[in-house]
């Protein structure tokens, strides 16, 4: 992941906690292609890793940058919040897939983020993460392209263990 990307990014996730006592976020570990940061909020820890596709079709559409959140807010009590922002407004009602070896699961869609559909299966998302080389998030735009998106999960472990460890 790029310095210029990557400080586009922090920019979205800070702006969408937009607080009066937001933080700019710290580096806490680099892993594989993975990375793991944490600022306060409202007098919260907040933690996430963040990662880029190293594979994103069709090749030549018009998109913004691409990401895979997963966040800690402990003060909300919420732990491993997966989330993705995926450079275009998804088509309007539509689900995202995520597949990870034989393991699919569905996300639902506002605007460009998307967020696991289930809580419940968030865990079993977690683990499927942390078990797997690779993961493939397949999504649909609001002008019908489908887009398949394909993330490494090397360093995946390394840094959600250290927003939970950090953001507890």
């Amino acid at each position: 992941m790029n310095g210029r990307t990557l400080a586009a990014a922090l920019i979205m996730l800070v702006g969408a906690a937009t607080t009066a006592n937001a933080q700019t976020p710290t580096l806490l570990t680099q892993e594989g292609d993975w990375a793991a940061y944490g600022y306060t909020a409202n007098g919260g820890k907040v933690c996430y890793i963040i990662s880029q596709p190293k594979d994103l079709q069709p090749k030549g559409v018009n998109r913004d940058p691409v990401y895979m959140f997963v966040t800690n807010r402990p003060k909300e009590n919420v732990r491993h919040e997966v989330s993705v922002i995926t450079g275009y407004p998804y088509k309007e009602g539509s689900k995202t897939t995520i597949k990870i070896g034989s393991d699919t699961f569905v996300l639902f869609t506002k605007d460009d983020g998307a967020w696991v559909e289930n809580a419940a299966e968030e865990a079993r998302l977690i683990g499927s993460m942390k078990a797997g080389s690779d993961m493939v998030v397949t999504g649909t735009s609001r002008r019908g392209t489908v887009t398949t998106d394909t993330y490494s999960l090397k360093g995946v472990t390394a840094t959600m263990n250290r927003i939970d460890s950090e953001c507890k």
